[in-house]
């Protein structure tokens, strides 16, 4: 059975900084690009930032570059957000997913599994 735990939100006041954390299984873990987006009330689902299966290949959201670095360590199953200057605008609940190739992609289409998301509230 593919999985994808994220774990790491919380509430943090503006300029602050999270990392979250996604651990898959299931699946040979760098054999497929993998993503990060994001969910906030009233909005669409948004694209953050993608990885390649190899980890040599990043893409990020306009909105994320500067402040947000993808990584993952395929040793351990894991990707990362590691979020810096955070805004109130980026609260959100953020999910991990799991891509169908071993490219990135900034699409949702692109995904075949999610994990359940996990909170992140930025104060003012």
């Amino acid at each position: 059975q593919v999985q994808l735990v994220e774990s790491g939100g919380g509430v943090v006041q503006a300029g602050g900084s999270l990392r979250l954390s996604c651990a898959g299984s299931g699946r040979t873990f760098s054999n497929y690009g993998m993503g990060w987006f994001r969910l906030a009330p009233g909005k669409e689902r948004e694209f953050v930032a993608a990885i390649s299966g190899n980890g040599r290949g990043t893409q990020s959201a306009d909105s994320a570059k500067g402040r947000f670095t993808i990584s993952r360590d395929n040793a351990k199953n894991r990707m990362y957000l590691e979020m810096n200057s955070l805004k109130p605008e980026d609260t959100a609940v953020y999910y991990c997913a799991f891509g169908k190739w071993s490219h990135s992609s900034n699409s949702a289409r692109d995904y075949d599994t999610w994990g359940q998301g996990t909170q992140v509230t930025v104060s003012s």
